[in-house]
């Protein structure tokens, strides 16, 4: 029976449940892994499948799609006895600044913040943890509430902290679409306000973090030496083959 065409569906694992016609490509995730690189930047143009395969690894990888084998038996991946042990152990954070489209430096800075806030909600199991002191639940508990300007470049950061402690493992993450945030900082006029402040959270994050694993950003925009990744001394720049993946 013919396979339906989801078109424009984003989301790995309804495809896979659902039976939508998939292309496989999750050969992806064992190139990636043997890469070994600390951070992968992934710049392709718009509706090349960038978020789709980041969903693809975030099922792949994270502990919330633990025992969930069903999304990927019968594909390439699932022929390798090292990553069927690999599927759904470890902590991974996904994020998307897909929806950071403001017309004010302020306004994206908010919307940014409420974004990390909910993936705080999101690992709010960690609230009964064990392993994190009273203080530190205080903390988790306020980032779920509000998180203030201040704070925001430290927070993933933060967040990585708790769930390498809780989980005893690194973290990896997840950013698609991270520079969004950026052009419409260059089209509406607070470019320096809004790349001063991505540097700073992109340094916290991706180089002075050491509970992070290893880490994937998406983008459509090609970077030069000058941007804000330019003290990411650990980033790969990888150009995926439209053939392969």
């Amino acid at each position: 029976m013919p396979r339906t065409i989801a078109i424009g569906r984003q989301s790995y694992d309804r495809i896979i449940t659902q039976k939508n016609f998939y292309i496989d490509k999750t050969l992806f995730i064992k190139d990636w892994w043997e890469n070994d690189d600390d951070v992968t930047l992934i710049t392709r143009p718009r509706r090349f499948g960038k978020t789709l395969n980041m969903n693809m690894i975030d099922c792949f990888f994270s502990n919330r799609f633990e025992k969930r084998s069903d999304l990927f038996e019968g594909l390439k991946i699932w022929e390798y006895e090292e990553y069927r042990n690999m599927q759904g152990t470890y902590p991974v954070i996904f994020l998307s600044f897909a929806g950071i489209k403001e017309r004010d430096y302020k306004a994206a800075v908010y919307g940014i913040g409420c974004k990390i806030s909910k993936l705080y909600a999101v690992n709010s199991i960690l609230m009964k943890s064990s392993k994190l002191l009273e203080s530190e639940k205080r903390y988790f508990e306020k980032q779920m509430e509000k998180i203030e300007e201040i704070e925001i470049a430290h927070t993933i950061n933060n967040l990585c902290y708790f769930l390498s402690k809780h989980y005893e493992k690194k973290v990896i993450i997840l950013l698609d679409e991270y520079d969004t945030p950026l052009q419409e900082a260059y089209i509406n006029g607070y470019w320096e306000e809004m790349s001063g402040f991505i540097r700073s959270l992109f340094n916290n994050t991706f180089k002075t973090n050491e509970y992070l694993g290893r880490a994937i950003l998406t983008g459509i925009t090609r970077v030069s030496k000058e941007s804000m990744f330019s003290d990411l001394n650990n980033l790969d720049v990888c150009t995926m083959s439209s053939e392969k993946y």
